[in-house]
């Protein structure tokens, strides 16, 4: 298992100079298309990651540090992902042509299923692909923007979820205020729902607690945290050689209110594959995991060229 204490060696080496932009809210357009996204600033700093209440997987309790980046506003949504999808869906987005870096994204198998479950796409929460496929999608947004996207961390992302509190979740310690900010077992109608119906929280992301569940970039150690208990965190991050498990934030549509807390982490699993006839397994799609969906991330400090060519062009491990 390889262990990096800090996200991406060299980034401050190699970047010593802030981004040229402010650091505030914007909007991403994809060039040539109607899409387009919103990205909030979420500050650098500290805070207490884990929980006493929770899991043995949530402990102990450890003081950790954050770089700053920005967060997507939302869920990915359908909309944005479908041409990432189906190129030939990008190709009539984009008025008929897409560049030819574009075009040399690899893509993912058409899905055989409704990767919806019936649930619908304007303005729903894309859902039920593997790490690998939310990386690649990433990938495609590069290609796209000229910015390095990419997926949280299990620190970056419990840090934004929290935004600034102690509490089990980032409104407080009373799980009956869930209905405000969250789509959950008890509310959803049994899926997802639209993004942004919600109250956000304090750093504006909304459905951070619900909806769809959010992939991070950390391998799922059960007790990776143990390793910090004497000390600050900085930038931590298990990074991933393994194909299972990886760490899933946020809870879903699916959970109870205990799913949702701020610091409660979920494993990937193989059985997520089960209805899947490819042999080996799809490295794009997990047909019985309609509850995972993506954020986006953008750290303020970008990384080197030969830093995001890594990050992106792993190879995938065979499934099984």
């Amino acid at each position: 298992m390889s262990v990096k204490i800090s996200f991406f060696a060299g980034f401050l080496l190699a970047n010593i100079a802030v981004a040229q932009e402010k650091f505030e809210p914007y909007t991403q357009n994809l060039e040539g298309t109607p899409l387009s996204f919103t990205m909030q600033p979420v500050p650098g700093g500290e805070f207490d990651m884990g929980s006493e209440k929770g899991n043995p997987d949530e402990q102990p309790v450890h003081r950790v540090k954050v770089d700053p980046f920005w967060m997507g506003t939302y869920e990915v949504t359908w909309d944005l992902y479908e041409p990432f999808v189906y190129k030939d869906f990008e190709v009539s987005r984009s008025g008929g042509s897409i560049p030819s870096d574009v075009d040399a994204v690899t893509r993912p198998t058409k899905p055989y299923l409704d990767m919806t479950f019936g649930m619908g796409k304007e303005g729903q929460p894309a859902l039920a692909m593997t790490q690998y496929n939310a990386i690649q999608f990433c990938k495609w947004l590069y290609a796209r923007t000229g910015v390095f996207y990419r997926l949280p961390t299990e620190a970056e992302w419990e840090y934004a979820c929290r935004a600034g509190t102690t509490t089990e979740y980032h409104f407080g310690e009373d799980p009956s205020a869930l209905d405000e900010y969250a789509w959950y077992r008890s509310n959803s109608g049994g899926k997802t729902q639209r993004v942004g119906q919600k109250k956000p929280n304090a750093w504006g992301l909304y459905d951070m607690h619900g909806n769809v569940a959010e992939w991070t970039y950390d391998q799922y150690i059960a007790d990776f945290y143990s390793q910090f208990s004497e000390e600050t965190a900085d930038n931590p991050v298990a990074v991933p050689d393994k194909l299972y498990p990886h760490s899933i934030r946020g809870g879903s549509f699916e959970d109870d209110a205990a799913g949702l807390r701020s610091a409660a982490r979920l494993p990937s699993d193989p059985s997520w594959k089960q209805l899947d006839p490819q042999i080996p397994k799809s490295n794009w799609w997990f047909p019985e995991a309609p509850f995972i969906g993506i954020r986006l991330v953008r750290p303020l400090n970008p990384p080197s060229e030969a830093e995001i060519k890594a990050y992106y062009d792993k190879a995938p491990i065979q499934d099984y």
